[in-house]
C-alpha cells in the first residue's frame, strides 16, 4: 500500500467522523406544521432566528461543516470511482487510485468479461453482483 492511498483512507475516515458530528439541518418550523416538510430551505425572513442564528434554535448549514479537499468525491473505500461500460474502459483506470463502478445498463456477458479483466488487472471493483456466480457454473 502506497503512502498516498494511506493518506487518502485518512481523509476519508477524517470526512466520516465529522459526518457524524454534523447536525441533520432542518427546515425552521418544520417539526411545528405538517405542512412543511424537513427539506432545508435557507431563511431569509428578517427576524428569523435560525438566519440570525440565535442560542437554543437548529444550526444552518455553513462552510465549516465541509469536508477535507481531498477526500470530497471519494468512495468511502478512499478510491475514486469510475464508471465502466465496457472492457475497454479499464485500460484508462488507474488500480492504485481508482476503483471501477459497473454500469447499470450492462448486460450480463459483458459484465462477467468486465469483472474477469478488472480482476486480472488488479483493480478494484464496486458493485460486482451476483453475475460472477452464475457465469462461472457454465450454460443453462
Amino acid at each position: 500500500m502506497s503512502k498516498d492511498s494511506e493518506t487518502m483512507e485518512k481523509l476519508v475516515a477524517k470526512r466520516e467522523k465529522e459526518k457524524a458530528k454534523k447536525p441533520k439541518f432542518v427546515r425552521q418550523e418544520s417539526w411545528r406544521y405538517k405542512r412543511l416538510k424537513e427539506n432545508w430551505r435557507r431563511p431569509r425572513g428578517i427576524d428569523n432566528k435560525i438566519r440570525r442564528k440565535v442560542k437554543g434554535w437548529p444550526a444552518a448549514p455553513n462552510i465549516g461543516y465541509r469536508g477535507p479537499k481531498k477526500a470530497r468525491g471519494l468512495h468511502p473505500s478512499a478510491f475514486k470511482e469510475v464508471r465502466v461500460f465496457n472492457p475497454d474502459d479499464l485500460s484508462k483506470v488507474d488500480p492504485e487510485t481508482e476503483a471501477i463502478r459497473i454500469a447499470s445498463c450492462v448486460g450480463g456477458r459483458k459484465r462477467a468479461e468486465i469483472i474477469r479483466e478488472a480482476r486480472e488487472r488488479g483493480i478494484h471493483i464496486l458493485n460486482p453482483g451476483a453475475i460472477e456466480e452464475t457465469s462461472t457454473e457454465g450454460g443453462m
